[in-house]
C-alpha cells in the first residue's frame, strides 16, 4: 500500500474531523494504526479536535426537572456529585494505601575478640571465622577466629555485615548520599 495525495488528503481530513488512528486505519484499509499515527507524523498535523465521547455529551447536557429549575439561579449549571472520575491513564491505576517503612534492624553490635580466640593466617582452619581485623601491614593484624556459620566463612556477626541484602546497601547508600 502506497500512500497517494488522495489516501493523505482523506487521512487529514479524518484526523481533523477526531477520528482515532485504529479508525482511520479501519477507513484506509490496508494500513495499520501505527503506519497511521507514523504518517500523521511525518506530515506534521496538529492535534487533532477530540471526537465527544457519551460521558462528555452527557455531562454537557444536564437533565433538568421543573423542581430544579426553581431552585438554582439562571445562568448556573448543576452537576451531578456522583464521585470521583477517572480520565485517561489513571483509570487503570490502582489505588495503593502508603506503605510503612519497614522497621530499621538493630546494627549488629561489635563483638570483642579475647586474645586467645584471634586467629593468624596460619591457625585458620574451615570452622573459624575468617573477618581480617586491622590492618594486615601491622604486627597487630588478626582473624576473628570465632566459630564460623555453616557453609560460611565468618561467624554470624561478621555474616550479617558481610552479606547485606540488596535493598538495605541501596538505602544506606541513598541515606549517605542524600
Amino acid at each position: 500500500m502506497s500512500w497517494t495525495s488522495e489516501r493523505v488528503d482523506l487521512l487529514a481530513k479524518l484526523w481533523s474531523d477526531g477520528l482515532s488512528a485504529s479508525q482511520i486505519a479501519a477507513e484506509l484499509g490496508g494500513v495499520t494504526r501505527n503506519a497511521v499515527i507514523g504518517k500523521v507524523h511525518r506530515l506534521g498535523l496538529s492535534g487533532r479536535a477530540k471526537a465527544p465521547s457519551n460521558s462528555q455529551k452527557a455531562r454537557s447536557k444536564p437533565v433538568k426537572t421543573a423542581g430544579s429549575q426553581a431552585e438554582t439561579p439562571q445562568g448556573t449549571e448543576t452537576r451531578p456529585q456522583a464521585g470521583p472520575q477517572t480520565i485517561g491513564a489513571t483509570a487503570l491505576k490502582m489505588e495503593t494505601a502508603p506503605q510503612a517503612a519497614p522497621a530499621p534492624q538493630a546494627k549488629p553490635v561489635a563483638e570483642l575478640v579475647p586474645i586467645a580466640k584471634r586467629a593468624t593466617i596460619l591457625t585458620l582452619t574451615e570452622r573459624t571465622c575468617k573477618w581480617p581485623i586491622g590492618d594486615p601491614s601491622k604486627d597487630d593484624f588478626y582473624f576473628c577466629g570465632h566459630q564460623s556459620t555453616a557453609g560460611a566463612p565468618y561467624c554470624a556477626y561478621h555474616c550479617r555485615i558481610a552479606y547485606q541484602p540488596a535493598s538495605d546497601r541501596r538505602r544506606d547508600r541513598s541515606a549517605a548520599t542524600g
